[in-house]
């Protein structure tokens, strides 16, 4: 069996921050919540945004859900297709799809995640895209792990990620992890998070896998 290498989508795949940061300024505005200063404005990359509308509002689980569905009214129309793929990505995953599974472990919804893989023309290299459900039970990074390692057959895998969330996601399902510096999270995030490997740019992950494994 071949081992799997787990791969964020944003901030570790493609370049995301426009289309995410336009659909929440577009969901603060309808809900009449106040806009934030751009630091903290980033931090709606990554986690489940629920989770970030009850840290930065204190808005219940309801008011969470009700703020996605605006949230989504945006970006299933405009903030899916404004992104980038990180330069030099498809010459990586190219490289390393002869020797692993690849995957997409994302806690942006599945459906939406498979658009992206879709449009961004990378299929090919994956052997599954996994993510979020649209209902919310599953959007934890540790939950949507255990959903792809339970899909894939597979020796042992890594966890390859830009935030805490795909390190602590790795820690939590005993898999070894990649924290990537090219994304929206920095070096003292990933040693915090005690990534096992932390490197700075794209062409540095495939001796970051080899050494992984």
């Amino acid at each position: 069996m071949k081992k799997i290498v787990l791969f964020d989508l944003d901030g570790t795949l493609t370049d995301s921050s426009e289309g995410i940061l336009n659909s929440v300024r577009y969901m603060l505005e309808k809900k009449g919540l106040p806009i934030p200063d751009g630091e903290t404005l980033n931090s709606f990359i990554g986690p489940p945004l629920t989770d970030t509308l009850h840290e930065l509002y204190g808005l219940t689980e309801d008011e969470g859900n009700a703020a996605v569905k605006v949230y989504r009214e945006y970006y299933g129309e405009e903030g899916i297709k404004q992104l980038s793929v990180y330069s030099g990505i498809e010459e990586v995953l190219a490289k390393l799809v002869n020797e692993y599974y690849l995957a997409v472990a994302t806690s942006k919804p599945e459906f939406y995640a498979k658009q992206i893989i879709e449009n961004i023309g990378l299929s090919k290299y994956f052997s599954g895209i996994f993510g979020a459900d649209l209902s919310g039970k599953r959007s934890k990074k540790t939950d949507v792990i255990a959903y792809a390692l339970d899909q894939l057959e597979g020796t042992s895998a890594v966890m390859v990620g830009d935030r805490k969330f795909d390190i602590l996601g790795a820690k939590a399902n005993f898999l070894r992890s990649i924290g990537v510096l090219y994304g929206f999270g920095d070096q003292q995030e990933m040693i915090e998070a005690e990534a096992d490997i932390i490197i700075a740019a794209v062409d540095e992950l495939p001796d970051a896998v080899k050494q992984s494994f």
